[in-house]
């Protein structure tokens, strides 16, 4: 699905943009379960004040759509109208040590590098990300976690080692957010889905840097033994219900047996969707709304996407 090019008309409200627009860039390839359609604009900002610049002068009637690592997400098969901002490794995707037991990370680094140079550093209390596939930005948006039944040291949410945050507002300004503006939830923040964030700050502690490369091995080996690895999923696909497990749900409900074209749900871990070659983003949300319809009908409980779901069907 190609969308009209509407990157000269952006491109003329900003003569001062360093940073790069693409008009009809797939983004497919950009994402874990590699599916989903074009993005209209692709917006690749060349630092936080550029970005700012970008926002101030851009349309709001104009969508706007963030992608970090994309490996939570599912794009949709007719792509994304408007533009998406997805940040460039060299300029948001910095990792720094500071004083006190503190690290600094640009939105689009790796939470699993963020964790290595935690360890590196002596800095215990980041373990949990290390078995996280996925972004600091996407880890603010979504409050990421990592939960054990039967280990405790390899739990944590972004909301337990959160001090702030840089971002900018979908107005231009870069703006500092406390613990207090994130409103962390369960798996969610409460800030204004078109703000965007840029850096953030975490409270560690100090660990022997033995010990935190210990424990981050045995985050993975978690993570091996409980979850899909070696195959295309988004992980998580619905958040747990309170007081209930969402691959139990759906264990009991028989989703473990349900395939539509090339998506299916794991045999290993049943809230895990695969995505096989040949699969669409049609297939992905079909085979997941299939799953919350059965297990609405078992139980009685209406699952809650985990996985973000954006653009617009083919």
């Amino acid at each position: 699905m190609m969308h009209p090019d509407i990157t000269p008309e952006i491109a003329a409200r900003m003569p001062d943009l360093r940073g790069r627009l693409l008009a009809n860039q797939e983004l497919a390839p950009m994402t874990w379960l590699r599916v989903g359609g074009p993005a209209q604009v692709l917006f690749t900002p060349a630092d936080t004040e550029d970005l700012a610049y970008f926002l101030k002068n851009l349309p709001r009637e104009i969508p706007l759509t963030v992608i970090g690592l994309a490996s939570n997400m599912i794009i949709r098969d007719g792509g994304i109208p408007g533009v998406v901002i997805r940040f460039a490794p060299r300029a948001f995707g910095q990792i720094t040590v500071e004083d006190g037991y503190r690290l600094r990370a640009g939105a689009f680094a790796a939470d699993r590098k963020v964790a290595m140079a935690a360890a590196e550093a002596g800095i215990g209390g980041l373990e949990f990300l290390y078995g996280i596939p996925g972004s600091i930005g996407g880890a603010l948006r979504m409050n990421a976690g990592t939960r054990s039944n039967t280990n405790p040291e390899i739990e944590g949410e972004t909301r337990e080692r959160f001090v702030s945050a840089t971002a900018v507002t979908r107005a231009g300004e870069i703006v500092t957010l406390t613990p207090e503006d994130m409103k962390f939830v369960y798996r969610s923040s409460g800030v204004a889905v078109d703000t965007i964030f840029t850096e953030a700050v975490f409270q560690g502690f100090a660990r022997a840097p033995e010990e935190v490369h210990a424990i981050n091995a045995r985050v993975q080996e978690h993570r091996e033994r409980d979850q899909e690895t070696k195959v295309r999923t988004a992980g998580s696909t619905f958040k747990n219900p309170p007081g209930h497990s969402s691959w139990r749900l759906i264990r009991e409900a028989g989703g473990q047996d349900i395939r539509i074209g090339q998506a299916e749900m794991s045999k290993k871990h049943a809230n895990f969707l695969i995505a096989h070659d040949g699969a669409t983003a049609a297939d992905i949300e079909g085979l997941g709304e299939e799953i919350r319809r059965l297990v609405k009908a078992k139980s009685g409980i209406e699952l809650e996407w985990e996985v973000k779901r954006v653009g617009v069907p083919a």
